[in-house]
C-alpha cells in the first residue's frame, strides 16, 4: 500500500467516523475528553485520587460511544479510565445536538 493510498484510507475512515458521530450524538447526555480518547456517554463519574503524593483521576463512564477510527466496536457498556492528565466533562445542551446538515 502506498503512502497516498494509506492517506486516502485514513481520510475516508475519519469521514465515516464523523458521520457516525453525527448519527449518534443525539442519544447521549455528556461529552468526556481525556488525554487519549473522546467519549459520548449518558453517565460519567470523575474522582480525584491520591497515591504516594501523586494525584490522578478515576473516570467511570457508562453507556458510551468512543471516538476511535481504529476500533471495530465503538459502543461500550462500561469504561474506566485512570489518568494523571486533565479530564473534561461537558453536559450537552439540546442546541449542541443539532448538527449542520451536510
Amino acid at each position: 500500500m502506498s503512502a497516498e493510498e494509506l492517506e486516502k484510507y485514513e481520510t475516508e475512515q475519519e469521514l465515516n467516523l464523523y458521520r457516525e458521530y453525527r448519527d449518534v450524538v443525539g442519544i447521549f447526555k455528556y461529552v468526556v475528553e481525556t488525554d487519549r480518547r473522546f467519549y459520548l456517554c449518558n453517565s460519567v463519574d470523575v474522582k480525584a485520587r491520591s497515591e504516594s503524593g501523586d494525584v490522578f483521576f478515576e473516570v467511570t463512564i457508562a453507556d458510551a460511544w468512543v471516538w476511535d477510527m481504529y476500533r471495530p466496536a465503538r459502543f461500550a457498556k462500561n469504561v474506566k479510565v485512570l489518568t494523571f492528565k486533565d479530564v473534561n466533562v461537558e453536559e450537552l445542551a439540546t442546541s449542541d445536538l443539532e448538527l449542520p446538515k451536510p
